[in-house]
């Protein structure tokens, strides 16, 4: 009987000490879990296709929004499409006389936008040096690296080309060439006849 009852007690011994196992994995667990608070992982894989089903429709507003904006533009600036399958030459004439009334306006606008944004550049061109003046800041303007060898070269071929050229001239003695009354008249070598007597 005292080995059964040793027995026992071991087995209940065990049975406690798992017991006490047990109830440290759980408290464990629970720590654990209360450690991750609200977020689960199923719970953050919900949220992330939630997000990412939100983004995918919200970007497709996006998208239809300026699709439409682009559309009332476009109306606005060309207006709208003319129908000119079943028209007529006159009708046809009638739409191109006014496409081109149209693009001349559009052109007359666009030249004087252009001449406008020249002007309040030079205008902003102009207060930038006066405040530079007043503050006594003066840009340097940046200087272009120039070979000193390159403008010796430059000058040599230069050179070069007017010997060629004086050297590859002839000397040209026709009389073709010569004028009449310096034919008539007496060489300075030879004596007039006053001279000779």
């Amino acid at each position: 009987m005292a080995d059964d009852e040793e027995k026992k007690r071991k087995q209940q011994e065990i049975e406690r000490k798992r017991a006490e196992v047990r109830a440290r994995m759980e408290e464990a667990s629970k720590a654990k879990k209360a450690k991750k608070g609200f977020m689960t992982p199923e719970r953050k894989k919900k949220l992330r296709l939630l997000l990412r089903k939100k983004a995918a429709e919200e970007l497709k507003k996006e998208q239809e929004r300026k699709a439409a904006e682009r559309r009332r533009i476009i109306e606005e600036r060309c207006g709208k499409p003319k129908l000119i399958d079943d028209a007529n030459e006159g009708n046809i004439k009638q739409v191109c006389t006014q496409y081109h009334k149209r693009i001349g306006e559009l052109e007359n606008q666009k030249y004087d936008l252009e001449k406008e944004v020249e002007f309040r550049d030079f205008q902003i061109a102009d207060l930038n040096s006066q405040v530079n003046d007043l503050r006594g800041k003066f840009v340097k303007p940046t200087l272009k690296k120039v070979s000193k060898y390159e403008n010796k070269f430059a000058k040599l071929q230069k050179k070069a080309a007017e010997f060629n050229f004086r050297n590859q001239l002839k000397v040209v003695k026709k009389k073709e060439f010569t004028l009449e009354e310096e034919d008539k008249e007496p060489k300075k070598s030879e004596k007039a006849e006053w001279q000779k007597k």
